[in-house]
Formats: structure tokens, C-alpha cells, sequence
């Protein structure tokens, strides 16, 4: 099984390759992760986007495709991988196909988490977290029983991500409709793109995403 899972910051992305990944004993692959990864241990190729970093610039399409290259033939990869938000750009899609057919891999199937921006912003903002045990809230949708206190842990201070902030969100959303968007009708036109609603509840996107593999012909996992 080899998928790639789209969607703007916040839709569920990783959530739902984690699920996949242990439900069908495929691997997750997160070009963030995986850069990350190989920088640390010193790899040539970590070495060599590195440096690229530590001037300040970004690491080019084609590190990453070799990367991901080099990935995919681990044997954690031996059932298939997840590229979870990647490719972000049309050339980057392309780069990836023509890594794909050199390499003899099928890309199965790609899916959308198709999210309403406005709701997106209101849940993604909202977030905030206990400070003491990492219990999750919302402001909206998951307040603490006792205003103030960890229904978990009984502790009293609650952060947030800066990062979650709905300037910050509504940025992050405006990259991903001028940058990323246009890969889906690149994936439509070849017949590969399947649209999930990434605003249900996480239980029925996994049921989703699962009636869409079986569409294509891969079957359940056993449970």
C-alpha cells in the first residue's frame, strides 16, 4: 500500500497516518521526520542538507526526493508507506512520480482531508494544553470540568502553541492554497485523488479513508 495524504495544517494528516500505520503495518513518512532523522545521524546526505540549513536556506526538491528515495527501500517499507504532506508543490509531484516509475513503486491512491477553512481556524486556535500532564482542551469544544483545573492531573497552568495562534493559522492556511493546492487536480487528472471529509470525527475519517482502500482494491486490515 503506498498513499500520500493531503490536507492544510490541522486537518488530521497525521493523526490518520499514525492509524494507518499501525493498523496496517505500513510506514508513516513525514519529510519534516525524516529530514530531521537523517541530519542527526550524520548521514551523507543529513550532512549535506545540514549545511544547506545552517546557511539559512531551504533544502532543495531534489535532497528531499533522494531522501525520500532512500526511504522507502527500508524494510520498515516492505508493506508500503504513508507520505504524510508531501509533495507541497506540483514539481515536487512530479519529481516524486519520476521517482516512483524509476524505482518501480505504485502510488495507490492519494486522499484529501477536505477541511472548512473557517471551522479549521476555530479549531485549531482554540487549542491549549495542560502544562503539567499534556491533557489537550479547547475553548469551545473541551473545557476543563473545573474552570482553571486539569481534569487529569488537578494542575492549574495551560499553554498554548504560539504556532496556533488564527493569524498564524490563516498564514499557514495561505501557503497551502498557493503552493499546495494545486497538486490536487494533478492527481485528479491521473485518476488518483480521493476526496475524505477531514471534519468528521477522527473514528469516521479512519472509516472513510478505509472504504477508500478498499475501493481500490486493498483489503481491510485485521483487527
Amino acid at each position: 500500500m503506498e498513499l500520500i495524504l493531503l490536507g492544510p495544517p490541522g486537518a488530521g494528516k497525521g493523526t490518520q497516518s499514525k492509524l494507518l500505520e499501525t493498523r496496517y503495518g505500513v510506514a508513516q513518512i513525514s519529510t519534516g521526520d525524516m529530514l530531521r532523522a537523517e541530519v542527526k545521524a550524520g548521514s551523507p546526505i543529513g550532512l549535506e542538507a545540514k549545511s544547506i540549513m545552517d546557511a539559512g536556506k531551504l533544502v532543495s526538491d531534489d535532497i528531499l526526493i533522494r531522501m525520500i528515495g532512500e526511504r522507502i527501500h527500508r524494510p520498515d517499507c516492505a508493506k508500503g508507506f504513508i507520505l504524510d504532506g508531501f509533495p507541497r508543490t506540483v514539481p515536487q509531484a512530479e519529481a516524486l512520480d519520476k521517482l516512483l516509475h524509476e524505482t518501480a513503486v505504485d502510488l495507490d491512491a492519494v486522499i484529501e482531508l477536505k477541511v472548512d477553512e473557517a471551522v479549521l481556524v476555530e479549531r485549531i486556535s482554540g487549542r491549549f494544553t495542560c502544562a503539567k500532564c499534556g491533557t489537550g482542551y479547547h475553548d469551545t469544544f473541551k473545557r476543563p470540568q473545573r474552570e482553571g483545573v486539569c481534569d487529569v492531573c488537578g494542575g492549574t497552568e495551560f499553554i498554548r502553541r504560539p504556532d496556533d495562534k488564527a493569524e498564524t493559522v490563516h498564514a499557514r492556511l495561505e501557503a497551502y492554497n498557493a503552493q499546495t493546492a494545486p497538486i490536487l487536480p494533478y492527481y485528479r487528472a491521473q485518476g488518483r485523488l480521493h476526496v475524505v471529509d477531514g471534519m468528521a470525527d477522527m473514528a469516521d475519517v479512519e472509516a472513510e479513508i478505509e472504504a477508500v482502500l478498499r475501493k481500490i482494491g486493498i483489503p481491510p486490515a485485521v483487527s
